[in-house]
């Protein structure tokens, strides 16, 4: 089983924290350039990362990715609850992207135009209701929803994406996981 991916992505960070105690290969590439691109061009003609190939299998998207891997090594499956979770999770994850692809590429993502309004108000709207539903009680355990979650919040300090001093309720859930060993072997700063 091959897992493509890069280590600064968080999408790719949650696959591997569950893929930690099961025997694959990482392929660490640079999504944005070169014989890497061209490789991942090849097994995944959306160009994101992750990509799992297992055989003959290549299975795109994280979500399905963890799907894929709960069925064939019995996992906990997502409930809709969790499923829930997740599309907020990614929503904000997608939206940070953007903007960080934006800036990347010279843009001034600090004015107010339309698209950026749009996904700041995503980004605190759903930071709101991410740490409500910790303090509901809602992210206690650690499943996927959680390893997405923390893979979140662990992305946005690592890139300085936005300003998290609004949401303690997520730098304690961050805090609490920082130490497992699946979270330290795939820190994207080491």
């Amino acid at each position: 089983m091959k897992l493509y991916g890069s280590t600064t992505s968080p999408y790719v960070r949650r696959i591997r924290i569950v893929l930690a105690s099961t025997e694959h290969e990482f392929l660490n590439l640079d999504i944005f350039s070169g014989n890497d691109r061209l490789l991942l061009a090849s097994r995944n003609p959306t160009m994101k990362v992750p990509c799992l190939e297992d055989g003959s299998e290549i299975i795109l998207d994280s979500r399905i990715i963890y799907n894929y891997l709960a069925e064939k090594y019995n996992y906990e499956r997502l409930s809709w609850k969790a499923e829930n979770q997740l599309t907020l999770i990614d929503a904000v994850n997608d939206s940070l992207v953007q903007l960080l692809l934006l800036k990347r590429s010279d843009f001034d993502i600090e004015k107010e135009k339309l698209y950026f309004n749009l996904q700041r108000e995503r980004i605190e709207g759903v930071l709101s209701i991410l740490a409500k539903q910790i303090n509901e009680g809602k992210f206690a355990g650690w499943h996927y929803p959680e390893i997405c979650l923390y893979s979140l919040v662990d992305w946005v300090l690592f890139r300085e994406l936005h300003d998290m001093r609004d949401y303690p309720e997520l730098l304690m859930f961050h805090e609490k996981h920082q130490n497992k060993i699946e979270v330290t072997a795939t820190d994207p700063r080491t």
